[in-house]
């Protein structure tokens, strides 16, 4: 019977890979690896504002700026309809603005840490700012509240690591609704992750 090793990503040490009784390789995704390493967090915006009609523009509902030498890498982005109307429709929208951006102003520094961390200074998060357009695409499912009387209907949508805001970067959240009487608390869950860990290409 021969033993299996495998190469650590960082280290480069050789360890032995681990098995369970039956022979099926343990392995551990990497989202639950990063959260037990201390790199989740989570962030949301306290006040709710009013959905677009129309296509975002150059107002954000909320941005959130890589002030580290880390990458965060995305892993949701949700929103929280406070305020809606009968059959109130929306949708969640987001811009990834490129490196060397300006950063804005910290409007909400209470974040949340996935495993019970104090919440550090990593990140700005700016409720309202303006921003260059540098593309905004929907993602996730539509919401909808069945009557005016029932708000509270989030919304998640699971980007699992398909945006990534490396450093000097930031992400935009929007949403986009038939009336602007329908009105959103966004936020994201995102891992803050060493570059050393993983680089970008």
């Amino acid at each position: 019977m021969a033993n299996i090793k495998v190469q650590q990503e960082v280290g480069k040490d050789l360890v032995y890979a681990k098995g369970t009784e039956g022979g099926q390789l343990v392995t551990a995704d990497i989202a639950r690896t990063w959260t037990a390493k201390g790199y989740g967090w989570k962030v949301i915006a306290t006040s709710a504002v009013a959905s677009l009609i129309v296509r975002p523009d150059t107002v954000a509902i909320a941005t959130f700026y890589n002030n580290t030498a880390k990458n965060f890498v995305i892993e949701t982005v949700f929103t929280h309809n406070l305020v809606s109307i009968a059959d109130g429709n929306f949708s969640i929208w987001v811009c990834i603005h490129p490196i060397g951006m300006t950063a804005p102003a910290n409007d909400i520094t209470i974040r949340s840490s996935t495993i019970g961390l104090a919440a550090g200074a990593e990140g700005i998060f700016d409720a309202g700012a303006t921003v260059v357009d540098n593309g905004w695409f929907p993602v996730g499912m539509w919401g909808t509240t069945v009557t005016a009387t029932m708000p509270g209907t989030a919304v998640e949508a699971e980007i699992n690591g398909r945006l990534i805001v490396p450093p000097t970067a930031a992400i935009s959240l929007s949403a986009v609704a038939q009336t602007a009487a329908v009105t959103q608390c966004m936020g994201l869950h995102y891992f803050s992750v060493p570059v050393s860990e993983f680089a970008l290409g």
